[in-house]
């Protein structure tokens, strides 16, 4: 379809989650575990979470000799697999770690930046359709990376492959929760879970509601809706790729958005026939559903045209020619060039797949070491430094009108300047 603006807003419109349902459903769910603590999460994980024809769930802590049996279980090219991602993640998270300095912004007045850790953090791990331990290295090792000593993990149905990526990511703290009730007993404790700083990781719409309703007591990383991909295709592209990264992310969820924006018809027909062939040829329901809700491929007029569309749409994961990547200015994470398919991304390049979405990537790129970590600003005036400074900061606060601000300031400088024979006298 041409890429009108009312085509780029129904876009933008349809990838926000509607949260009408899952909020206030949400909120009673935090309210109960809030209140009830343990009592609270066991009634909604009884209600919730209980296998198919077992009357209890399963205990909630996964015991932490469990994990380095799940990983002996796990086969060799899982392991592998594992641990070449855990290095890529951790090399980049370690990469991103903000420096600490120590400068002299004027003559006798040090300034410096420190870097420490969060205490806690609470990692979600979802466990709809299929495992994620690729959501947990991600998570939990940049977390690790940045030296947060506690680390508590969230998942409804952690099988080996999730327990495994645990021990391999340091992690001994692993409960078998999900929805709104594990991030309510995260964020304010339940029992033998006690809270944490922060909270992150995707979830579904109950998860995404009620890490907004927490937000006021424990800090989160972001609202993250359905995933997102937009291909920014030039006359080059082909379109056999560009309709397997739309089909791999239309994978995810029925509610997923798939789009690709093109400069001609002749590439939009091209590209229509090569999703339909992929399908033919590899059946995936939940991608054919995606794609007929969320899909939608746009002509743009041309690249400068393309590009305001990504720059309006913000998209999660955004692919596009490399000589197009300085006109970018929002996206969650960028992938250059036909042979930067988004899986590379979702698995093993390295940064972080836990991404922002619904326009949310005009505010913040995706998750890092910079969410586990507190930048600490430290001042050291000498009394001399402090002596220069001081007119301008008395002039400066009692412009307005804080009297008590300057003399703080002048009972240090008035004694320094006093010579020693005057103090004798």
């Amino acid at each position: 379809m041409p890429a009108t603006p009312s085509a780029v807003a129904a876009l933008r419109a349809g990838s926000r989650r509607d949260g009408d349902r899952a909020r206030p459903v949400a909120a009673r769910i935090v309210a109960d575990v809030r209140r009830r603590g343990a009592a609270g999460l066991d009634a909604w994980r009884r209600r919730l979470e209980c296998p198919a024809g077992a009357a209890t769930p399963r205990p909630l802590r996964v015991p932490p000799g469990e994990l380095p049996r799940a990983w002996r279980r796990l086969p060799a090219d899982l392991q592998a697999a594992l641990r070449q991602a855990h290095r890529h993640i951790r090399q980049m998270a370690e990469w991103q770690r903000p420096a600490e300095w120590t400068r002299e912004i004027a003559p006798g007045v040090r300034v410096r930046q420190i870097v420490r850790p969060l205490d806690s953090v609470g990692c979600y791990v979802p466990a709809g359709r299929h495992p994620l331990p690729s959501t947990l290295l991600m998570t939990a090792v940049s977390a690790r990376a940045a030296g947060v000593a506690r680390i508590a993990v969230a998942c409804p149905d952690p099988g080996d492959a999730v327990l495994g990526a645990a021990w391999l990511a340091g992690v001994t703290e692993v409960y078998r929760m999900g929805g709104a009730q594990a991030i309510a007993a995260l964020a304010y404790g339940a029992g033998p879970i006690a809270p944490v700083e922060k909270i992150v990781g995707p979830g579904n719409s109950f998860v995404t509601a009620a890490k907004q309703i927490v937000w006021p007591d424990c800090e989160i990383d972001f609202l993250a809706g359905p995933t997102e991909i937009l291909w920014l295709a030039d006359r080059r592209s082909p379109p056999a790729y560009i309709a397997a990264d739309l089909i791999a992310q239309a994978e995810h969820d029925p509610e997923a958005c798939a789009w690709a924006v093109v400069l001609s018809r002749r590439q939009a027909a091209d590209l229509a026939a090569a999703v339909s062939e992929q399908l033919e040829a590899a059946p995936n329901s939940v991608a054919r559903k995606s794609l007929r809700r969320r899909g939608a491929i746009l002509v743009a007029r041309n690249r400068a045209h393309a590009m305001a569309i990504a720059n309006d749409l913000a998209a999660e994961h955004v692919t596009l020619p490399a000589a197009w990547l300085p006109d970018l200015r929002s996206a969650g994470s960028v992938f250059l060039g036909a042979s930067s398919p988004v899986a590379a991304g979702d698995y093993l390049t390295g940064p972080n797949h836990v991404l922002p979405t619904s326009g949310g990537a005009r505010r913040r790129g995706g998750l890092s070491v910079a969410d586990f970590l507190k930048v600490i600003t430290v001042q050291e005036p000498s009394r001399a430094g402090l002596g220069r400074l001081a007119p301008a900061i008395t002039t400066l606060a009692r412009t307005e009108g804080l009297e008590a601000h300057a003399r703080s300031i002048e009972i240090r400088t008035a004694r320094a300047a006093q010579s020693p024979a005057r103090r004798r006298k």
